[in-house]
């Protein structure tokens, strides 16, 4: 198993950096454009809402009084340090699992910053159907999302050959 090399481990963090910047630049573009609660629609089934999640996904925990925020971020901090190690342990023929791995890394680290920074994430997409609402979500949800889907895809379907 030949491992990733410095080169190519390098452009994988930089995906994920350049994703944290993309969803740090449309976080601040909605909290500066966007009433708070205030949908503004795009579609019959998206909108534009600022909302602030203090919970995780699906706003679980989101009324547990605080304490929940110094958690999240532990439980970020240590997921983006193992994802670190992780896709530097990559082995070269992995690309699939290089390429979710930094997409959760970006989704990860985005959120911290939101969390350390504010005390919650600041979420802006939300879709819904005939009255039913999908939770608000932003780009690192998105890639988290995307990323675990693609972690889940190459291992039940075996080897990678990306």
């Amino acid at each position: 198993m030949k491992l990733l090399s410095i080169k190519k481990v390098a452009l994988w963090y930089l995906l994920a950096a350049v994703l944290v910047v993309v969803d740090h630049y449309t976080k601040t573009l909605a909290t500066a454009t966007l009433a708070y609660g205030e949908p503004v629609f795009v579609t019959t089934f998206f909108n534009w809402t600022l909302l602030h999640n203090t919970g995780a996904a699906f706003s679980f925990l989101s009324d547990a009084g605080g304490w929940q925020n110094s958690f999240f971020c532990v439980v970020a901090a240590g997921v983006s340090a193992y994802i670190i190690y992780w896709l530097y342990r990559t082995p070269d023929s992995a690309r699939w699992q290089a390429l979710a791995l930094s997409l959760v890394l970006a989704g990860a680290a985005g959120n911290l910053y939101d969390r350390l920074m504010f005390g919650y994430v600041i979420d802006f997409i939300q879709l819904h159907y005939q009255g039913y609402y999908w939770p608000a979500f932003n780009i690192a949800d998105s890639a988290i999302t995307v990323g675990a889907v693609i972690l889940i895809v190459a291992s039940v379907f075996g080897k990678d050959s990306a």
